[in-house]
């Protein structure tokens, strides 16, 4: 069996744009690597309690991968709507722990292609019983609201965000560890167009979706039960299509991941201000509006560019380089009041 792997690799810093490689099936020892056990697996059944078992799950996802990215849509829910074609892509990830404290842990995804080239990409924090989450409203704009004391007990709340560090959605849901499996399940929540349709679609502008991680004996897994939606301000005007995806993450060892590690070293602490950055925008008690084209990549490529000369930067010059970025293509608009979230 032949697998298709797309790999992410920027031309100028276009993070959408990508060269497809065939991977045929002797993949392994063309690209140097090997399936390998999940380490973090076996410490879950021996934790002793159930928030250890939780923490023990989410750092289970930490580590070196052959990461395989699968969307298809199902199921029509428009008339005369025609179902678009599998989206199929995949590459090489590696995830670090970014934060590991005992109500919460970050977790840093970096791409790695076969030539060494780095992307950073998604980055996933977790909080215990969070009592806020930030929500996508609609039109690239997002605001912090409550979360029900009772609703979120014994919860954990995912929340995902763009390469640049903006926004893009959060999940509350519990860990699961009956007969011997892991699993995180959300509740449903709202989030933006994928950077997969960007440049592809204009029919939909949000998705309603529910998220589940299990983790493995060799890895783990990311299901997505999405509905693509035509949403205006926070009402839902038409429904197009359901749409799962599964994103599977196998353990391997021998391929090289040493550029990612250096990378994350050199620019880690320039990207712990970015996030600082973002985070206070969020939780200003204000509406948060990226007011670039639907890509954002004037706050990608700002970035980028800025995490390639944070070595020749001094703090103070990292920080005023990033307010500058960020004051530039985001909007911030004053609050009445916090709703709690849905």
């Amino acid at each position: 069996m032949k697998l298709r792997i797309t790999f992410l690799i920027p031309a100028a810093l276009l993070i959408s744009a990508c060269a497809t490689t065939a991977i045929p099936e002797s993949a392994a020892t063309t690209y140097g690597y090997r399936e390998t056990a999940n380490p973090g697996f076996a410490a879950i059944g021996v934790a002793a309690t159930a928030i250890d078992k939780d923490r023990a799950a989410i750092l289970a996802m930490q580590g070196d991968y052959r990461v395989d990215f699968h969307f298809m849509e199902t199921v029509a829910l428009k008339a005369g709507y025609e179902l678009h074609d599998d989206k199929n892509t995949g590459g090489f990830e590696t995830v670090l722990v970014v934060a590991n404290d005992s109500d919460r842990i970050v977790l840093q995804h970096l791409l790695v292609s076969p030539g060494g080239h780095v992307i950073k990409h998604w980055r996933q924090d977790w909080v215990h019983e969070a009592k806020e989450r930030f929500e996508f409203i609609a039109d690239q704009s997002w605001e912090v609201r409550g979360l029900d004391v009772d609703r979120a007990a014994g919860t954990w709340t995912q929340c995902v965000f763009e390469v640049s560090d903006a926004p893009r959605y959060c999940g509350t849901g519990h860990w699961n560890h009956r007969y011997g499996v892991s699993t995180w399940t959300s509740d449903r929540s709202w989030r933006p167009l994928p950077r997969r349709e960007y440049t592809k679609r204009d029919d939909y502008n949000v998705i309603n979706a529910e998220n589940r991680h299990t983790i493995t004996p060799n890895g783990w897994t990311h299901e997505q039960d999405n509905t693509k939606t035509v949403r205006v301000g926070e009402q839902s005007t038409e429904t197009l299509v359901r749409e799962f995806g599964f994103n599977d993450y196998r353990n391997i060892e021998d391929y090289d991941f040493l550029p990612a590690r250096a990378y994350w070293q050199q620019t880690s602490p320039y990207w712990a201000r970015v996030r600082d950055a973002w985070e206070r925008r969020l939780l200003s008690g204000s509406r948060l509006t990226i007011s670039t084209e639907i890509d954002g990549m004037p706050i990608i490529e700002g970035t980028f560019e800025q995490a390639d000369k944070a070595g020749d930067m001094s703090e103070d010059e990292q920080l005023e380089a990033i307010e500058a970025l960020l004051s530039r293509w985001t909007v911030t608009q004053t609050l009445v009041s916090h709703g709690t979230a849905h």
